[in-house]
């Protein structure tokens, strides 16, 4: 599976969550959002993640 931006940023705008966690990453590692949602794909999405199926379905 491969990392595409668009797709993660839709999946963050769709679920509420996962803003959060975005906007706690962007803070706590002083990240601007790319890097931030990059960060956020590797912890929840990639190899098994919670949003993983949300991630493929988009």
């Amino acid at each position: 599976m491969q990392y595409s931006k668009p797709k993660m940023e839709q999946l963050v705008k769709n679920d509420v969550d996962l803003t959060k966690m975005l906007r706690q990453v962007m803070k706590e590692h002083d990240l601007e959002k790319s890097f931030a949602l990059k960060a956020l794909y590797h912890s929840v999405v990639k190899d098994g993640g919670k949003y993983q199926k949300d991630y493929q379905e988009l």
